[in-house]
């Protein structure tokens, strides 16, 4: 203390508190006034208080000190008895597994004592981080595709909650978050209260927000007719009218089947080059047997003569009367690049000097053609002599070693090596169903028959059989549950060996071992799942070999991810390398 002018004492001044010290009362003073268990620590206060016949329900982002981590708390006041039933409500909810609503961690009615420690009513809820519905329509109406995947994930977990006999309420813009990774989720689960019937009618409000939007850029709902006309039921209140449960609202949002063939995939380099050379072929054949049509006075094609000698006399030029005096036109001459062979004759009933091969020459290669005949007949009696006389000198080299071998065995010296015969199947003789070469993969792509349409990194499936395992093909990282986020039974690859072949097994590499897959058959790529055989399975390390039982036969090759591996921000799995063993 200091004094002042007539020795009072004079209290100093207090610095100005910092906006730190201001916040840290303010949350000392809320965990205070709100009777919280000292695990949970208020940090700021979060949407409108929620009235409620019961009381009132206020909402925060807090910290749990235990876990650290962020949670979403609900404080009803009063406590006690007054919250028994949202309470109960709370536990039912944190028996459910579904990305679309948040998890409840922990629930308390409280002793009815506000200002006492554990004497509030709460419920704790997974924090969600996201865009909120109502600050994504802001912007204007959704496109049709997302319209249909966020209200139809949203309709699926209502729908589990309906299954356990819990009506969810709650479903609000504000509350609907579109998370980060392409999923959707709902805050403050459950609501006071609410019913199935209120459960649709809020499911089909959202809708139709999705399809005109709010605020400033909202417009008539001018979207997909399906979807204006599903809206409409799921807000109706006349009987017949309206929709009978969220699971059918759920399934009527399901993404229409797309039109159009499958695209093929790309075709095997050396198939399409031994392809085009067919074709090409077959394209000048009929262009040299197609009928060629003259003009009036116009000279017929003259076919090529085989060459003669200097002294040979040039063809006589003709007349168009002496071509019609001669006989029916000769054939077209065939297309530049083919030589037509020497010695074959038009049909044609003209006897022109030049136009045909001298008789000379004929004579000359029919005494050719017996002198070839000679020489065989003569060749083939001595190579059979000589292979008899090799197979006799192998047979007495064998009978002479063998005695030689018996004679050191009288003498004492050690006795001969003998060999057996390898049996059928043994050491020295590949059985069937042994891995051969590796099949050239002609091209691969995304197997993905449950999934929702979105892409499951299409663009890297080639590096999955690059030849090099520092590349892989991932698949998307999915949250809550190994089995894909309990949204699809699997996804895999379907490899393209450009034509059916003899299979022995499949090996795989990869940098994130531990998840499990299935080796399936098929003649074609765009089948049902079911159209896949299995022919093996296991669980991947970071090279896997996975052999047939027996050989397979087939040209479509799919590995089925049929479970994924913990990673950094949830679930996943990856193809490094996949190299396809032909049968032996």
């Amino acid at each position: 203390m200091t004094e002042g002018r007539a020795g009072e004492p004079t209290v100093p001044e207090r610095p100005p508190r910092r906006p730190e010290q201001h916040r840290e009362s303010t949350v000392s003073m809320a965990s205070t006034t709100t009777g919280l268990p000292d695990r949970y620590r208020p940090l700021d206060q979060i949407g409108p208080d929620e009235t409620t016949p019961t009381g009132v329900i206020q909402s925060w982002r807090a910290k749990d000190r235990v876990l650290n981590r962020d949670v979403a708390i609900r404080v009803h006041v009063p406590a006690g008895p007054a919250a028994h039933a949202w309470i109960t409500r709370a536990l039912t909810a944190g028996g459910l597994a579904t990305p679309a609503l948040a998890m409840v961690y922990d629930a308390s009615e409280g002793s009815g004592d506000p200002q006492a420690p554990g004497g509030a009513a709460y419920v704790v809820n997974e924090w969600i981080d996201g865009e909120t519905l109502a600050e994504r329509l802001r912007s204007g109406p959704m496109p049709e595709r997302d319209v249909r995947l966020v209200l139809r994930r949203l309709a699926e977990g209502v729908a589990e909650a309906h299954r356990v006999g819990l009506a969810v309420g709650g479903l609000t813009l504000e509350n609907v978050v579109l998370r980060p990774n392409g999923l959707v989720g709902l805050r403050a689960v459950p609501a006071a209260s609410g019913t199935v019937h209120g459960d649709i009618t809020a499911l089909g409000e959202l809708l139709e927000a999705c399809l005109t939007g709010v605020g400033p850029g909202a417009r008539t709902a001018t979207g997909p007719s399906d979807l204006v006309a599903l809206a409409r039921r799921a807000r109706s209140t006349e009987p017949g009218q309206g929709l009978s449960s969220v699971a059918a609202m759920a399934s009527l949002l399901a993404e229409r089947p797309r039109t159009g063939p499958t695209p093929p995939l790309p075709p095997h380099r050396g198939e399409d080059a031994e392809g085009g050379r067919r074709r090409r072929g077959r394209d000048r054949r009929a262009e040299a047997a197609a009928p060629v049509r003259l003009e009036p006075g116009t000279l017929p094609p003259v076919p090529p003569v085989r060459p003669g000698g200097d002294d040979e006399p040039a063809p006589v030029a003709r007349s168009p009367h002496d071509t019609i005096a001669a006989g029916p036109a000769l054939p077209p001459a065939p297309p530049a690049g083919e030589e037509e062979p020497f010695g074959v004759l038009h049909a044609g009933g003209s006897t022109s000097a030049g136009r045909y091969a001298d008789p000379a020459d004929l004579d000359e290669d029919d005494e050719d053609d017996a002198r070839k005949h000679r020489l065989v007949v003569v060749a083939l009696p001595l190579l059979a002599l000589l292979v008899v006389i090799a197979l006799a000198w192998w047979i007495g080299s064998s009978v002479l070693s063998v005695t030689d071998a018996v004679d050191e065995d009288i003498d004492g010296s050690t006795p001969p090596a003998t060999s057996a015969p390898v049996a059928e199947g043994g050491a020295g003789e590949e059985p069937a169903g042994e891995p051969g070469s590796a099949a050239a993969i002609a091209g691969a792509q995304v197997y993905d028959p449950f999934g929702d349409g979105a892409p499951e990194n299409d663009d890297d499936v080639p590096l999955s059989y690059d030849g090099d395992p520092a590349t892989s093909w991932p698949t998307l990282t999915y949250r809550g549950s190994p089995a894909f986020g309990n949204l699809k039974p699997g996804v895999g690859v379907v490899y393209d060996l450009g034509s059916p072949q003899d299979l022995a097994g499949v090996t795989v590499q990869t940098a994130l071992p531990g998840a499990t897959v299935e080796i399936r058959t098929a003649d074609t790529a765009d089948g049902a799942l079911d159209d896949f055989a299995v022919a093996a399975n296991g669980t991947l390390e970071q090279r896997t070999e996975l052999p047939f039982d027996d050989t397979v036969t087939a040209r479509y090759v799919l590995v089925w991810l049929t479970g994924l591996v913990d990673s950094p921000d949830g679930f996943s799995a990856e193809l490094a390398e996949v190299e396809i063993s032909t049968a032996g």
